[in-house]
């Protein structure tokens, strides 16, 4: 991946880059949703049985998504994640560059704030870089997203090549286009069909 600097990168609309990157996925890619927002986004941009939508965990999108991308290495798996969440779970970056599984990819949504609790500052309002961290954890293929066009090229690129890949994204500060339901229950039984560890019909 080509880097771009964190300063230099527009700030974007999160689901408008969610309806992008659901667009391009077409073999049964999984998608972990991070609390909040970017959950919220994820099922309006694209309700589909192999996403699953974080409720209440702060920062264990990635953690999740690493043990799918483990468990079905067949399979491309996208993390969606938050910058105040993955403060929660900042070692995880670790842990994936240590496992280095070639079929995940972690989205950064970075807005530098904790947007859902009131819009309190994360450290990334003060110049923290999480592109900067991932690569010193051992994640060499990170970079942000200059712009959409920029976005839906390394998505491509993530999509096309071996991982593991972050891509950080700097949001402006539009809200949610929608709420996802929330019935665990539903949405674990739904996943878990997605991924074809239920064999019974798919539901919607």
């Amino acid at each position: 991946m080509s880097v771009t600097t964190a300063h230099n990168a527009k700030r974007m609309y999160r689901f408008d880059l969610t309806k992008r990157l659901v667009a391009k996925l077409h073999r049964d890619e999984a998608v972990i949703g991070g609390i909040g927002h970017s959950n919220f986004d994820l099922f309006t941009a694209g309700h589909r049985p192999q996403n699953f939508y974080m409720l209440g965990s702060m920062g264990l999108a990635i953690p999740i998504a690493l043990g799918v991308a483990i468990a079905q290495p067949q399979r491309k798996v996208f993390a969606i994640e938050g910058d105040g969440s993955l403060l929660m779970q900042l070692g995880c970056l670790s842990t994936v560059a240590t496992q280095a599984p070639k079929n995940l990819v972690i989205l950064v949504m970075d807005n530098g704030t904790y947007q859902i609790t009131g819009g309190q500052a994360t450290p990334a309002a003060g110049g923290t870089d999480y592109v900067a961290i991932a690569r010193g954890c051992g994640i060499q293929s990170a970079a942000w997203a200059a712009d959409e066009a920029d976005f839906e090229r390394l998505v491509e690129h993530c999509l096309a090549a071996d991982g593991p890949h972050l891509i950080g994204l700097k949001l402006d500060e539009q809200g949610p286009a929608g709420q996802t339901e929330r019935d665990p229950s539903q949405i674990r039984d739904r996943f878990m069909r997605g991924m074809g560890a239920k064999k019974s019909k798919l539901t919607t």
